[in-house]
């Protein structure tokens, strides 16, 4: 029985002192990013969602510029919440056959509605990136841009 108890003794020891593998870390989902950029946004912490911008949109627009079109969606979700779910995702097609990995959410105000008041569409290059390409807000307010600029 002393010697069970040693030999598992041991083994806790040996255990402890071995070093810790590290943490495997995955990138971020698709929707994860999407859904950063979108409380960003909505927290009104403009240099975080510009971070996460595609490197190509950065060369386009300006922070500045950036916070400018994001603005009145931080000011729609005083209105509905800072809660958003989300709605749908796919692949959008474009002209010439070209296509856009989405996600679309919209504010958890309107789950019970029967149809959103505006919905919140994230779009990225393809089915592995992790920046942000486009956003629109959907309706967009009158004089409202999407990025990227043109």
């Amino acid at each position: 029985m002393l010697q069970k108890f040693s030999l598992s003794a041991l083994a806790l020891l040996v255990g402890t002192a071995l070093p810790a593998t590290p943490a495997q870390t995955t990138p971020p989902t698709q929707v994860q990013v999407a859904r950063q950029f979108l409380q960003a946004v909505l927290r009104a912490d403009y240099p975080a969602a510009y971070g996460l911008l595609d490197a190509s949109v950065k060369q386009r627009v300006t922070a500045a510029q950036f916070a400018e079109v994001v603005r009145p969606v931080h000011a729609q979700a005083q209105h509905f919440g800072p809660g958003f779910d989300l709605y749908k995702l796919g692949l959008r097609l474009g002209e010439g056959g070209s296509m856009r990995y989405f996600c679309a959410f919209t504010f958890k105000k309107d789950t019970l509605a029967g149809a959103p008041h505006l919905q919140l569409d994230v779009s990225f290059r393809d089915s592995v990136a992790t920046q942000v390409l486009y956003f629109t807000p959907v309706p967009a307010q009158p004089g409202q841009p999407g990025l990227p600029l043109p």
